[in-house]
């Protein structure tokens, strides 16, 4: 059975004001790499564990979310939040990926080539291998991306999720987990922007038809689905980021364009 305590949690606000949800989601990391977590664990109820760490229930409920769109996190409704049990979702941590983009300077670019290479064969893999409940997982997905066209972050964590359910019917663990480390990262750069989609329909087609490949059983379907998805994802991030860009410069200009 699943344990839950409060011991472990301390609090993050204890000498600094204006905890932010990416250091909820650090001390979270941390504590399941040193052990204080493990799959399985339940965390404390979403009051009580705003209170453990000092933040307040939006911080931590963005920090949880950031975590379960990565597949360290799982939520279970009626149950509670878990630690993803290990051979669910293996996920590597990011921090070297980090540290060598800050130091050589990698590009989106790069980025998205790298996740181009990976989630082209991990869709034409999850085409030859899905079971039926990752089928039903990726229509639940799709569903959920149509009814929250409005809602652009809310439809960001389920074009995550749908990616992630695509990499774990690929059955290939290595491919699963290096996508995850690529895609957190590339998460965090559009979860910044995306306010500014103006093309999730588009997008939720998109995945319609990654979905409707797989479903078929059709490789070579999946991985050019996959691949007109990317592309076009990555055009879309570019407007994105010149809108917030633009924004900024009106602030800074008082508003005069």
């Amino acid at each position: 059975m699943p344990k839950t305590t409060t011991g472990i949690f301390s609090n993050l606000n204890s000498e600094k004001n204006g905890t932010t949800a990416e250091e909820v989601v650090t001390r979270l990391h941390e504590m399941i790499q040193n052990g204080d977590l493990a799959s399985g664990d339940r965390l404390p109820p979403e009051r009580d564990l705003a209170k453990l760490l000092g933040v307040s229930r939006p911080t931590l409920r963005a920090g949880i979310r950031s975590l379960t769109t990565v597949g360290i996190l799982q939520s279970k409704q009626g149950a509670g939040t878990f630690v993803a049990e290990a051979e669910e979702s293996p996920t590597l941590d990011t921090s070297a990926l980090r540290l060598l983009s800050a130091l050589h300077g990698f590009t989106s670019d790069e980025m998205f080539e790298a996740r181009l290479a990976l989630e082209m064969s991990i869709a034409a893999l999850a085409a030859e291998r899905a079971d039926s409940e990752q089928m039903v997982q990726l229509a639940e997905e799709v569903a959920g991306m149509y009814a929250s066209l409005d809602r652009p972050e809310q439809y960001l964590v389920h074009d995550m999720q749908f990616h992630q359910t695509i990499a774990a019917a690929s059955g290939n663990r290595i491919l699963t987990a290096l996508m995850n480390m690529v895609a957190s990262i590339l998460f965090e750069y559009r979860s910044k922007t995306v306010k500014r989609a103006i093309d999730l329909k588009d997008s939720a087609e998109q995945h319609h038809n990654i979905y409707k490949a797989i479903r078929e059983h059709d490789p070579e379907a999946a991985r050019q689905a996959m691949r007109r998805h990317l592309i076009e994802t990555q055009k879309a991030q570019r407007l994105e980021v010149d809108e917030v860009t633009l924004a900024n410069e009106n602030a800074r200009n008082g508003g005069r364009n």
